[in-house]
């Protein structure tokens, strides 16, 4: 288990039955991003990873 899997377990148990729009999840990154902007680069690889997830 690497260390990060920790944090999606935990997302998992507290949020994983909750529905969210996609909107609600970019703006939760956004505010992430405004107050950790050392983690702009890695949050925006997600982001991007996230968009094309479904192109071949």
């Amino acid at each position: 288990m690497y260390f990060t899997d920790r944090g999606i377990e935990e997302l998992a148990e507290r949020r994983g039955g909750d529905e969210v729009t996609l909107g609600w999840l970019s703006e939760q990154l956004r505010t992430f991003v405004d107050l950790h902007p050392e983690f702009e680069t890695p949050v925006d690889r997600l982001a991007t990873w996230l968009a094309r997830d479904d192109d071949e």
